[in-house]
């Protein structure tokens, strides 16, 4: 296959700046996931009782799980598959119990390290987990790619310059989550600006959506398919799917 690659400069941009970035907010992310919000989140994956707001966010991404499993074939047999932004492997498990060969990567190795703790027995032979750039060309090529909840802490720019090189890397298909640009979403940040930056957890970045595809329909070798939001609670988070076959 073609590999896929971005085919207009606006996607390319300047390389050293967009990489510049992304490393700078990859390196707050994995701070924040490492240091100052690792117990929160390891509840939050877990089975363990949590507050009703964290528990809305909870339902929101078990739904947005179960969606993004749902666009992909329910046997998995012979693919592999990148979990682009693991936290503990939720994902990763199920797609593993259809049968595919799933590579899971996470900036946090604070999360990944609790992952492989929690990988149940019948799946350990078929997921591997690591602390990493889920950009690293070096991963290799997939058959899918999956990418939950990771890009909502970036700009629309750089989304789209994500995609263009996860895309290139996937022979069926690429989903992956942003934060829709609602009213609700961005008062929220907004508010969130005031809070002393030490009380901050990284901003989510509302980005919206025709602007998003427009920027990826110029993405050689690759087109949209289906799209869908989940709101619950605290939890707003937008699935958009790319097939590259």
């Amino acid at each position: 296959m073609k590999p896929v690659v971005a085919s207009v400069p606006e996607i390319n941009g300047d390389a050293a700046q967009a990489v510049e970035g992304w490393a700078a907010k990859r390196a707050r992310l994995e701070t924040y996931f490492d240091r100052t919000a690792f117990d929160a989140w390891a509840a939050l994956t877990s089975d363990a009782p949590v507050s009703k707001i964290r528990a809305t966010v909870r339902a929101g991404r078990d739904e947005m799980r179960a969606l993004l499993l749902s666009w992909l074939p329910a046997d998995l047999t012979g693919r592999r598959l990148l979990d682009a932004g693991c936290g503990t492997g939720m994902l990763a498990i199920e797609a593993a119990r259809r049968g595919a060969e799933v590579v899971g990567i996470d900036v946090s190795e604070q999360l990944v390290s609790t992952g492989r703790e929690r990988l149940p027995d019948d799946v350990r032979g078929r997921i591997t987990l690591m602390s990493g750039d889920m950009l690293d060309p070096a991963l290799g090529q997939f058959d899918h790619i999956v990418s939950m909840d990771v890009l909502i802490h970036y700009e629309a720019d750089q989304i789209a310059e994500a995609c263009a090189q996860l895309a290139g890397r996937a022979r069926e298909s690429l989903l992956f989550t942003f934060a829709p640009g609602t009213p609700l979403l961005r008062t929220a940040r907004a508010i969130g600006q005031f809070f002393p930056k030490s009380d901050r957890s990284p901003s989510i970045i509302p980005v919206g959506h025709g602007y998003l595809k427009a920027r990826m329909s110029r993405v050689e070798g690759a087109r949209l398919g289906r799209d869908a939001r989940v709101s619950r609670g605290f939890y707003t988070s937008h699935a958009q799917e790319v097939l590259t076959r």
